[in-house]
């Protein structure tokens, strides 16, 4: 009984998590040449993990050096950030379904 009260709890949090925070994987461009993930509150318009090359792709249908750095401030500006961490190519891919955008 135990067992299943805390595999219950643990799948709340989960769930909890995956609904109010969002890794936001900031791929090394000029203004932050080694990049960057940071850990941050959801919004109305970010995923569990994203970036801004993903968001332009999802609201553009393509991503230039304007929308992602539009992205980025407007992501800045409106959150909440909880942690900076270093970055990860490996989130980064994942928000992009694989895709690489270099400028």
């Amino acid at each position: 009984m135990r067992k299943l009260i805390v595999a219950g709890l643990i799948v709340i949090i989960a769930i909890a998590v995956y609904t109010q925070i969002t890794l936001f994987v900031v791929p090394p461009i000029g203004a932050v040449p080694e990049g960057r993930t940071v850990i941050m509150l959801r919004l109305n318009k970010t995923n569990f993990v994203d970036s801004p090359d993903a968001i332009c792709e999802r609201i553009q249908g393509g991503v230039s050096l304007l929308c992602r750095g539009m992205a980025m401030a407007g992501v800045v500006k409106n959150t909440k950030i909880i942690a900076r961490l270093p970055y990860s190519e490996w989130l980064y891919l994942i928000s992009t379904d694989g895709k690489r955008y270099d400028f």
